[in-house]
């Protein structure tokens, strides 16, 4: 695990977890290797619990404590290295796209998280829920918005995402929240940071028709998928499952337009968007 980018502690109660882990490990003078085996996993699998690559599961806390004459510490704290200011089926996720080599998304509805812009989220999670308060909509907005810092390394994640036309067309938040929302995707893609295609409507039927879902992968750990559905996700690393995923998304790309024609859709649409916004802006002050 040497080479695996790894959780800031200071940030992540998850990967301060996993440094006491790995200080009781090393002060009961075991290697990963030996404390795997008294916990019934692998030594890697341990690794990936010290630098919170994996969640520490119930039952293996119970272990940790017994192995380790933790005194019960890892079961009294499993629940706050579980904390999150995201929803508890997200939070892994958010937290895998900070580890992540590639992270490749399939948006049918929306613009990707990742790539949101705050309007755009202060609409989306206002259309969710119109009774939320101002308070807890901004948090929402602030704590979507905190899942870009990602892009602050220029190297990694690679990041691709296969976009439905439709998400260009649906004007969500109205036509300048669409405006700003779409110059943002094309100021990331002119700066050669993200790779972006749209998939045409003029596709018709399409293999991504079963709903949104993002692919992860790792230097050290096995590729990852997110589905996601009202209310729940599911976070699998089956490898069925990871390979029919995989190519979902290649035929997806395979029907959609290249990187070159996507911006110019994507420019144009944002173009028409603010023509749009314009005119409104007029026949108001003409009323």
């Amino acid at each position: 695990m040497s080479n695996t980018k790894t959780l800031d502690p200071s940030q992540s109660t998850r990967a301060l977890y996993g440094a006491e882990l790995r200080h009781r490990r090393e002060r009961a003078g075991l290697t990963q290797e030996e404390l795997g085996a008294a916990m019934f996993i692998s030594g890697a699998y341990v690794g990936m619990l010290e630098v919170g690559v994996r969640r520490m599961q119930p039952e293996f806390a119970r272990m940790a404590d017994q192995v380790l004459d933790a005194d019960g510490f890892f079961t009294r704290n499993l629940e706050a290295a579980r904390k999150s200011p995201y929803e508890h089926h997200f939070a892994d996720v958010v937290e895998f796209e900070g580890l992540a080599l590639t992270i490749k998304d399939w948006a049918p509805i929306l613009v990707p998280g990742l790539l949101q812009t705050a309007g755009y989220t202060r609409a989306v999670v206002r259309a969710y829920d119109p009774v939320l308060t101002e308070d807890v909509v901004e948090e929402r907005v602030s704590a979507r918005k905190a899942r870009a810092h990602i892009f602050g390394d220029p190297r990694r994640p690679r990041y691709w995402a296969v976009l439905d036309e439709m998400v260009l067309r649906r004007p969500v938040g109205g036509p300048a929240v669409m405006a700003e929302q779409l110059r943002h995707i094309a100021a990331m893609m002119r700066r050669h940071r993200i790779i972006v295609h749209v998939l045409p409507l003029a596709e018709g039927a399409n293999a991504g028709m079963t709903g949104m879902f993002k692919l992860m992968t790792f230097e050290d750990a096995p590729p990852l998928v997110y589905s996601d559905a009202a209310e729940t996700g599911r976070l699998q690393d089956d490898p069925a499952v990871v390979t029919r995923s995989t190519l979902t998304y290649d035929l997806l790309g395979g029907a959609a337009l290249s990187p070159g024609a996507s911006l110019d859709l994507i420019e144009q649409a944002a173009k028409e968007y603010e023509d749009a916004h314009r005119s409104r802006s007029e026949d108001r002050d003409l009323a």
